[in-house]
């Protein structure tokens, strides 16, 4: 089967759309699927993430269509696929012929997508990956209506629903969502996988890793490492971290705050750290490449996500696949993946809890050997391949139902106009026809 995955974030953006993408793909190449991404370009200064290794070659690379694209202006991070590259973008997927169209975002690349699977005649499958209505408030000036920006953002997201075939929902609450929105879309279950193999690492490894970290960072030599990764923006509920780190730190000095990501309020956070007084034991690490972030899971005593915001808590999954625990505010995606106390602990938002919770698993060893253990068995059963072969029934059922419905797919118009071929035979039945309607109107006359 071929798959084309439309998506407006790819590499070098680092988010949960991207991690989607890359590691679905590459399963179903692995599983003997050809993949095609069609992705933003982004510019040679984009801030490329921090690593200690050099990009590897790999024989599940994907494919890949970068699209000229310019700044967003509610984000520095992103961008927009320039609209006058349809044509462009259609002509070169052409070539690839895909039997199925997988969108993963909703802005210019998603329209694309779109616009593409109707031209031809195939399916458009979409996942809903991002809480829009949760997010977008944070990206736009204060002065403007909370109610007309909700508004816009709704009516954005039920225009991408009602034109897809099918709707992929990586969490129970997305699809109440969805269900809410009233747009009758057929919905299938599906969150996102990980891939174990990256996240196991030997000792030696670790050890090395952390030599060269500590030459970035010496604050956190002889140290314990609370670990956070994501985006550094409000909604991931960083200043909730920060506010209890004080105490942490109070009982355990030995204790730093490793922030791993970057975004927009970085500075902000930043400040409140130096408020708080625990900026000297706080490290903002910025962007890490995929394979050093998995090492940065690995040498982490403890992940902690605060998040109220994300739909699929990739993230606590990666974690534990390297048997760090976990301590995360049980809501929206970290529900399904954590499933409660599975290696580590899911508490209410409440600071208190969550600060005991930590301090339990620094002071008990015995505790912390059960969760490191417990995590690794949890995250066994989130493998990415597992999910991918899901994945694949999605797309075979999504075919075999379109196709009855719908019939084959077909060669857009203006292919049809410049198509030698179709005007000869269309030539033929225009000339036959004419012919027909000559001879009835001569026998009308002659009777």
């Amino acid at each position: 089967m071929k798959i084309a995955m439309f998506t407006d974030a790819y590499w070098p953006r680092v988010n949960g759309v991207t991690v989607s993408v890359d590691s679905f793909s590459r399963a179903l190449i692995r599983m003997g699927h050809e993949v095609l991404i069609v992705c933003s370009d982004y510019p040679k200064t984009y801030e490329e993430p921090l690593s200690m290794f050099k990009a590897e070659i790999r024989e599940d690379n994907p494919q890949i269509l970068r699209v000229p694209s310019i700044p967003t202006f509610i984000s520095k991070e992103d961008r927009l696929a320039k609209i006058n590259k349809w044509y462009w973008v259609s002509k070169k997927v052409e070539i690839f012929k895909p039997d199925i169209i997988h969108i993963n975002s909703e802005v210019m690349i998603a329209e694309f997508g779109f616009l593409y699977a109707r031209m031809h005649n195939i399916p458009a499958v979409y996942t809903f990956h991002t809480m829009w209505e949760d997010y977008i408030p944070n990206y736009f000036p204060s002065y403007l209506p909370l109610f007309i920006i909700l508004f816009l953002t709704r009516t954005i997201i039920k225009n991408v629903l009602r034109r897809s075939y099918r709707v992929i929902v990586p969490t129970t609450q997305i699809r109440e969502v969805v269900n809410k929105y009233k747009t009758n879309s057929i919905t299938c279950l599906l969150p996102t996988g990980i891939d174990s193999e990256l996240f196991i690492h030997e000792e030696n490894e670790l050890a090395w890793f952390r030599e060269q970290l500590e030459i970035h960072f010496p604050i956190i030599k002889k140290k314990r490492i609370l670990l956070f990764a994501g985006r550094v923006t409000k909604e991931k509920n960083i200043e909730f971290l920060l506010n209890i780190f004080p105490a942490i730190l109070h009982k355990y000095p030995d204790i730093v705050l490793m922030i791993v990501g970057n975004g927009p309020d970085q500075e902000y956070f930043k400040q409140l750290a130096v408020q708080l007084g625990v900026m000297d034991t706080c490290i903002f690490t910025g962007y890490m490449n995929r394979k050093d972030l998995s090492l940065a899971y690995g040498i982490a005593d403890i992940f902690v996500f605060p998040s109220l915001t994300d739909t699929q808590g990739i993230v606590t999954l990666e974690a534990m696949t390297c048997g760090t625990p976990v301590v995360a505010i049980g809501v929206m995606g970290t529900i399904t993946v954590m499933g409660g106390d599975n290696g580590g602990f899911m508490v209410k938002n409440d600071p208190q809890e969550f600060t005991d919770r930590v301090l339990e698993l620094l002071e008990d060893k015995e505790l912390y050997q059960k969760k490191c253990l417990e995590a690794k068995i949890h995250a066994k059963a989130w493998s990415i391949d597992e999910l991918a072969k899901k994945l694949e029934e999605i797309y075979n059922d999504t075919l075999e139902s379109y196709h009855d419905e719908h019939g084959p797919s077909r060669m857009p118009a203006w292919e049809l106009l410049t198509n030698k071929r179709w005007w000869e035979i269309n030539h033929k039945i225009l000339k036959k026809k004419a012919k027909r309607k000559f001879q009835k109107i001569k026998s009308k006359i002659i009777n």
